[in-house]
């Protein structure tokens, strides 16, 4: 997502929802970054990576979602 969009900064500044979602997301990359670290992940680590990875997907297509219903991204 591009934080420099005009529609982003608007939310950033106004949608405490969104900002919540943002600042999820940021949180679930550096989990998943703090992971990727690890050379071999134990089934559990491996697990929370899946679910992380399922639960940022959710997050970003819900901000995309928020994004669309305020004008942006091409929302016609």
């Amino acid at each position: 997502m591009d934080m420099e969009d005009p529609t982003v900064k608007r939310l950033l500044g106004g949608s405490e929802p969104f900002r919540k979602l943002c600042a999820e997301h940021v949180r679930y990359e550096e989990r998943l970054a703090a992971l990727d670290r690890i050379p071999y992940l134990t089934p559990d680590q491996e697990l929370e990576r899946k679910t992380i990875q399922k639960l940022k997907l959710a997050g970003k297509d819900q901000m995309v979602a928020f994004v669309r219903e305020a004008g942006g991204l091409g929302a016609s």
